[in-house]
């Protein structure tokens, strides 16, 4: 009797932990940024919302105490334009973005945003930054170049480049910093490289694939990663590199941040507008959270014309994510 009792309650545990509810919203706002904010990211602190700008002449700097726009910072050669994506690496109080149209990273201090240097990647039409602190090494996507570049973090030199998949996008340090994932978006693969050697030591196709971000859980036994081709999220199991599961999601799906590593967050564009998908789509984006437990679509909601950039503070309390034709941010309260 005692152990079907134990046994009914493990049950019920189970059924209760399996059908927890998913965070809960409330809208704050919706605010103006500069042109084409390509991502969105917290600082460490929780403070300010940093948005990289695309067709404009740096990144923005949003206040989450003042709810407004507390600073455009302008780098050097910002008259290009070409801001992609950024990094915060909180162990060396600094702030990286990267410019594609130069293939540089402006590195600031943070707090602050000072300039402190740039570094060149030596590639063509950098976009993501990964970090690796036990090794103490940046690498960058290089999406024209087809390749990625390890660069030494103290001298900013780039002493090797590793050939990749067609049109390599999101990165990741895994293992200490000895391996690292990369997304070919041209290709439909996700690679997983040997640093030292740059050797090619797995590889998972996906025909026609289009992958373009990747997050990994706690303990680095799983990856999510977004197909904006097929309209897929899919969790990968990094002991077998193979996919796991699945999830059909809204059209051309972005990026994706998993939280309390359960939840998984996901921008969605939208349809491609018929004439040119660097115009506004025909259609507004979504906003969708999927339940890793099960892999199911439990909340969804509209976002404005493509949603691109998305972020969760790390204090848990804020979702905040860009809509890319709109120019806005729209900040959202998070309830658990």
């Amino acid at each position: 009797m005692k152990k079907a009792f134990t046994v009914l309650v493990l049950t019920i545990c189970l059924a209760v932990f399996m059908h927890a509810q998913s965070p809960e919203l409330t809208k704050i706002g919706v605010y103006t940024c500069g042109e084409q904010p390509k991502q969105v990211l917290f600082s460490p602190d929780s403070k300010f919302i940093i948005m990289p700008l695309l067709n404009d002449n740096g990144f923005d700097v949003f206040s989450i105490q003042e709810k407004k726009i507390v600073k455009r910072i302008v780098p050097p050669d910002a008259l290009q334009l070409g801001f992609a994506e950024g990094l915060f690496i909180p162990q060396k109080n600094v702030f990286l973005v990267s410019q594609m149209t130069t293939a540089k990273l402006y590195e600031y201090s943070y707090p602050g945003f000072e300039y402190k240097r740039t570094i060149s990647t030596g590639g063509n039409w950098s976009k993501i930054i990964a970090f690796s602190d036990e090794k103490q090494l940046l690498a960058v996507s290089n999406w024209v170049s087809n390749d990625v570049s390890i660069i030494d973090y103290e001298t900013g030199s780039c002493f090797r480049k590793i050939s990749t998949g067609a049109a390599p996008r999101g990165l990741y340090f895994i293992e200490d910093g000895k391996s690292l994932i990369s997304l070919s978006f041209d290709a439909g693969l996700v690679e997983k490289f040997d640093v030292e050697t740059g050797k090619q030591l797995s590889v998972l196709k996906v025909e026609k694939g289009a992958m373009r971000h990747i997050v990994l859980n706690s303990d680095s036994t799983k990856a999510y990663v977004s197909d904006m081709y097929h309209r897929m999220i899919y969790e990968i199991n990094l002991k077998t590199f193979k996919i796991a599961g699945k999830t059909q999601v809204f059209n051309n799906p972005n990026t994706i941040k998993l939280y309390q590593d359960r939840w998984l967050f996901v921008s969605s564009r939208g349809p491609n507008n018929p004439e040119d998908y660097t115009k506004r789509s025909p259609k507004n984006g979504k906003i969708q959270i999927i339940d890793t437990q099960s892999m199911n679509v439990v909340t969804a909601f509209e976002g404005g014309n493509q949603p691109t950039g998305l972020d969760i503070s790390p204090d848990g309390k804020y979702l905040c994510f860009s809509n890319f034709q709109d120019a806005n941010i729209e900040l959202y309260e998070i309830q658990n």
